[in-house]
């Protein structure tokens, strides 16, 4: 991770395990509440991201742990980003049944994309669907007063 100012990144690759993809889903949401963004913009991401995690895991490497998934994401006072990659064989997003429809309220497929359409401010696939690149903006950006996500001098 490194930080300059009120901005922060995190850049890391790990091996499809679940425990590893949980990690990182919680170090954006503490980096997200060191920042102070409200619990209801701080929700929207974490379940964005461990969604699009375990998609990466479980439908993109299908657990397998010689697979890497690579996350690299940053937070500003005005947004978070995050891009999230995997080495599976990738899928058609706009294919994915409507889980809301009649006939697919009881098939779990698309859930986890609609959330994450439905949570975040941006959400795009590329590269076959083995990428994905989400982004939020910040409800209500406001200065904040934790001292450990002011600006720092650079005097």
């Amino acid at each position: 991770m490194s930080e300059t100012s009120n901005n922060w990144s995190i850049r890391i690759s790990f091996p499809s395990s679940q425990a590893a993809g949980k990690q990182v889903v919680e170090q954006v949401r503490e980096r997200l509440e060191l920042a102070e963004w409200s619990p209801h913009d701080v929700f929207s991401v974490h379940l964005a991201v461990e969604e699009a995690i375990v998609n990466a895991i479980k439908h993109g490497n299908r657990h397998d742990a010689s697979k890497q998934v690579r996350v690299a994401c940053c937070g500003t006072p005005e947004k978070f980003w995050i891009e999230i990659i995997d080495e599976g064989l990738g899928f058609d997003p706009d294919q994915l049944p409507d889980p809301t429809a009649e006939e697919n309220l009881e098939c779990p497929c698309g859930r986890g994309v609609l959330l994450m359409r439905n949570f975040m401010s941006r959400v795009e696939f590329s590269d076959q669907g083995k990428r994905v690149v989400m982004e939020k903006h910040r409800a209500n950006p406001r200065p904040t007063t934790n001292p450990a996500a002011k600006p720092r001098d650079l005097h």
